[in-house]
């Protein structure tokens, strides 16, 4: 498991020393940083994903567009490098990137790796020495297998694709090869400690009985077009009517559905990344993505979210409370700007779910609005 995330003059960051848990959260005013924080994992994700052999970071892919060196560079320093360090416990992997200014790419300067430095690298798999170390190769394999979803997820479709299940593993970043994923392995088994009771054990049904929890009455039916590789979905609200078109149904439902297939097909051990899971959720269903999300933190999968709903939070506290999610699988980072950079506050939580601080701005804004209605002007 990833530990640990540093990063130097990289984007709003001069230097960001990041502790990760099992299930992290990653929240702030727009524009302080969170999204900074996860791109740089998406950044090697990418590079190691689609360039097996490359000694270049690519800053641009199929996963994230992030321009040119100058988009991705400290913007105070005037700088034509960054660096980022994974580690798990106290071993891991820290690469130096430098490039000019106007590239598209970076080239690998320094690779070190538990104390074994290698300068400009003619020769990496995976961004990574061949020799590297047993547990180097861990982290970096986490990273390059992590699953990535987005804010800007696609909305209900007439037809979906079937994708090559050999060649497409994860839903993508905006959930695009969600619903080939759950047609092509629609019958195989979820993890043991993610299963609900009362439904079969397939992805099939699991899927539809997490969806049942945020929507009640919800079920999906997804059918091939013959003699086609495209798939229709059908949604159905209510055990009474039948299943109609996405684009008939709520938002939500399309939004939050690659988020349940990701979950639930990715084996123990991953890395999910996600971007505001609430979004187009009623509060209740985005306190109980919060108490999902620590549900697959506590079966085993890594899970890293970046969000900016009180509602999903306290799901998570909520979790924490009854028992679901133990205090140490559980960290809140808040990003804020300060001057030119920004900075992060780290909240510890309690086994009543109960944190240790409340920053200003940290999710108090419902309390800043009753005061401003209580009190006479």
């Amino acid at each position: 498991m990833l530990n640990q995330l540093d990063l130097k003059t990289f984007k709003c960051f001069e230097t960001l020393r990041l502790p990760l848990a099992p299930l992290t959260l990653l929240s702030g005013p727009n524009a302080s940083g969170k999204s900074s924080a996860l791109q740089a994992l998406v950044l090697l994700h990418q590079t190691m994903q689609e360039s097996e052999w490359s000694t270049r970071l690519f800053l641009n892919g199929s996963v994230c567009q992030l321009g040119n060196v100058i988009d991705v560079v400290d913007k105070n320093g005037g700088t034509n490098s960054f660096e980022i360090r994974l580690a798990d416990s106290d071993n891991g992997c820290h690469w130096w990137f430098v490039g000019d200014r106007s590239d598209m790419s970076m080239r690998v300067e320094r690779v070190d790796t538990q104390g074994n430095v290698t300068d400009r690298p003619n020769l990496l798999q995976h961004l990574l020495p061949t020799d590297a170390h047993e547990t180097a190769l861990a982290l970096v394999s986490q990273v390059r297998s992590l699953t990535y979803i987005s804010a800007e997820r696609e909305g209900p479709r007439e037809v979906y694709p079937l994708e090559d299940q050999f060649a497409v593993t994860r839903v993508g970043s905006k959930g695009e090869n969600a619903i080939s994923i759950f047609y092509r392995r629609r019958d195989e088994p979820v993890s043991e400690s993610l299963k609900l009771p009362g439904a079969l054990p397939t992805l099939r049904h699991q899927v539809g009985a997490r969806l049942d929890t945020f929507f009640p009455g919800c079920a999906i039916d997804v059918q091939q077009v013959r003699d086609t590789n495209v798939v229709t979905l059908g949604i159905s609200t209510s055990e009474s009517t039948g299943f109609v078109r996405p684009i008939h149904c709520g938002f939500g439902i399309t939004q939050v559905l690659p988020i349940v297939i990701a979950a639930l097909s990715v084996p123990k051990g991953s890395l999910l990344l996600i971007e505001n899971p609430e979004v187009h959720l009623h509060p209740a269903g985005q306190a109980l993505m919060g108490r999902f999300m620590a549900d697959l933190a506590h079966s085993g999968i890594q899970v890293i979210i970046e969000t900016h709903s009180d509602h999903f939070m306290d799901g998570v506290r909520i979790a924490v409370r009854e028992g679901e999610l133990l205090p140490s699988e559980a960290m809140f980072h808040y990003f804020q700007r300060e001057g030119n950079g920004s900075v992060v506050t780290s909240p510890e939580i309690d086994g009543d779910g109960r944190l240790s601080e409340w920053p200003a701005g940290f999710f108090d804004q419902h309390t800043e609005n009753m005061m401003k209605l209580i009190f006479p002007r």
